[in-house]
């Protein structure tokens, strides 16, 4: 199927989803368009928020006229791809376009925060698309480990260099740091290691 026809039926999926109860989202991934109930935890929330406040203070002097948000999608119609990570580093004017979708040639960065009912969208799918679209930074950040990873230099659909880091570290992210230390696990009391 082509990807104007896929965004057609996600653009369709996501009109349906207005009507219903809940959060829901629409992605084109693999296997198409697909409609997924999203119910973050607190938890999951913190973490992006934490990385949204930090990165937005860095990019005031690294990238002026760039923010992080959570929220817009990213699409690469030759991939036939579309994803909504959990943060995005994006041009702050690119929100007041028309559309529903950033293009991925204008995103710097992504973060993804891994979800315990899915793991696999992040590091298996998503690690191979973000670099097909050309986004050179992409963190994983894994509240189930206490673990991040930062990937970077896309090559095709593969990162070639990934740095491992645990909560607690401060994470080199692309021209950016992000303090860990306020992060939490998921199902942990405050930042318990076991």
């Amino acid at each position: 199927m082509d990807y104007p026809k896929m965004r057609a039926i996600a653009e369709q999926l996501g009109a349906y989803a207005e009507q219903l109860e809940g959060t829901w989202s629409v992605e084109i991934g693999p296997s198409g368009p697909k409609l997924a109930m999203m119910c973050p935890s607190k938890r999951h929330e913190g973490t992006v928020s934490r990385i949204r406040n930090q990165l937005n203070t860095q990019l005031q002097v690294t990238h002026p006229g760039y923010m992080c948000e959570n929220g817009p999608e990213v699409e690469h119609p030759a991939l036939g791809r579309m994803r909504r990570p959990d943060a995005v580093v994006i041009p702050e004017d690119v929100l007041d376009e028309e559309g529903l979708a950033v293009d991925a040639s204008q995103v710097l960065a992504v973060v993804e925060i891994v979800s315990p009912s899915n793991p696999d969208n992040d590091y298996v799918e998503k690690i191979s698309e973000y670099p097909a679209m050309g986004i050179a930074h992409y963190m994983i950040v894994d509240p189930r480990k206490g673990t991040i990873e930062v990937h970077s230099e896309p090559c095709g659909n593969r990162y070639q260099r990934m740095d491992p880091y645990i909560y607690g570290d401060l994470v080199p992210f692309g021209p950016w740091q992000v303090e860990t230390s306020a992060f939490r696990r998921y199902g942990k009391a405050g930042n318990d290691p076991a």
